[in-house]
């Protein structure tokens, strides 16, 4: 009985060890979308603050492709010792295992919530051709013109595509669904007007809205953004309750330990807090939602519910 508890106390010491001298090497922060995404934009914006309260680097890993699901998967896979990280965005938390048949992994179970970072509300985007001013003209226009506009989203199951896929189902389903690889191509197809409508964050199309050949008909939130005052929320374009954004979370794979858990979540906490970090999220139309883990639990719990409802409400299969 000795020998084993020496055993024991032999092999729990490294981890104690372990996670209170954590970090002590670079963190790898997975990102399962492509470079430029609205996450890695607020991923970068807070990794200084947090990088010079911890001590080391954040190495910015983008494993994009099957929805996200490769990237997270990943994550779901690696060793439980503070050094890997999940960017958890909305789509791969949340979504995905309404979507697809068999992810592979459950990511509930398999992830470590840390906690919530931002999100971003979504915008109504139309080409500037599109001879509409409001979301109702918008409706009505599309009604008029049955399969004659298309909208787009980067990536099937995204935020975006299922805020498009349900706007579609309200009007109709008169529109036609286009997906793309990522962001830039679905932006440059809207500025060709090879599509007609999006519902972007406002940091995908912010440089593009310099250009006058798209107009933002409504913010998807329950505030107006303060970077587009005279842009109406939806309620007030009078689509009541129809919100939507795009939320971003740290996750470790599920079994770390408290240490470097809690650590990393007050620091967190701590960056999101300082006013140049908020006024940089501001400019790109995203607003800092630091949470407690148990809190952003609770979050996940809730936006599944929500997300599941949208799915079942617009009729979204994928051919699997």
């Amino acid at each position: 009985m000795l020998r084993v508890l020496v055993l024991a106390a032999a092999l729990a010491a490294p981890l104690g060890a372990h996670a209170q001298g954590w970090p002590a090497k670079p963190i790898r922060v997975v990102v399962p979308n492509t470079a430029g995404s609205v996450g890695e934009v607020i991923l970068r914006t807070l990794a200084p603050p947090i990088e010079a309260r911890l001590g080391q680097r954040f190495l910015v890993d983008n494993k994009p492709g099957a929805g996200g699901n490769i990237g997270t998967a990943e994550v779901t896979r690696a060793a439980p010792d503070g050094y890997t990280l999940l960017l958890a965005p909305t789509a791969n938390y949340t979504v995905n295992q309404h979507l697809f048949k068999d992810l592979g992994f459950d990511p509930l179970a398999a992830l470590e919530p840390i906690a919530v970072l931002a999100e971003a509300p979504l915008l109504a985007v139309v080409n500037a051709e599109v001879p509409a001013r409001s979301l109702a003209e918008l409706a009505a226009h599309i009604r008029a013109h049955p399969g004659q506009l298309n909208f787009g989203a980067p990536g099937t199951g995204s935020p975006s595509h299922l805020t498009g896929a349900l706007f579609s189902q309200m009007t109709g389903n008169a529109m036609v669904y286009v997906p793309y690889k990522g962001i830039a191509p679905m932006v440059q197809a809207l500025m060709a007007n090879d599509i007609q409508l999006t519902f972007p964050t406002l940091t995908t199309v912010l440089g593009a809205l310099k250009s006058n050949r798209l107009r933002v008909l409504a913010v998807m939130a329950r505030a107006r953004l303060p970077e587009l005052p005279e842009v109406p929320t939806s309620a007030e374009a009078g689509l009541k309750g129809y919100e939507s954004s795009a939320w971003f979370g740290f996750c470790f794979p599920r079994g770390v330990p408290r240490g470097p858990l809690d650590r990393l979540n007050r620091e967190i906490v701590a960056a999101t807090a300082d006013p140049a970090v908020r006024a940089r999220f501001s400019e790109f139309g995203a607003e800092p939602l630091a949470s407690t883990p148990e809190e952003f639990a609770r979050f996940v719990s809730a936006e599944l519910v929500k997300w599941r409802e949208i799915i079942t409400k617009a009729g979204i299969k994928l051919e699997q």
